[in-house]
């Protein structure tokens, strides 16, 4: 299954919730993670990795675009 279809499939099992403080999203947000399974865990852990890494990677891209100057493009 590629990523396309995983995303297809994450898509109807996405789970949400309204709280009305910080408190009581934090309390909501820790009773759902120790409900999910190692894997499931895991498998959010690497997600946010990844998407770290992107982020730092593009980061460090705009960086040395910034530094390079519009106009040299040496």
């Amino acid at each position: 299954m590629g990523t396309r279809e995983r995303a297809i499939e994450r898509r109807k099992r996405i789970v949400g919730n309204i709280a009305a403080n910080f408190e009581e999203a934090e309390r909501w947000d820790l009773e759902f993670w120790q409900r999910q399974g190692p894997e499931a865990r895991l498998s959010a852990l690497m997600s946010i990795r990844d998407d770290l890494a992107k982020i730092k990677r593009v980061s460090i891209e705009r960086s040395l675009h910034k530094e390079k100057g519009p106009h040299n493009d040496e």
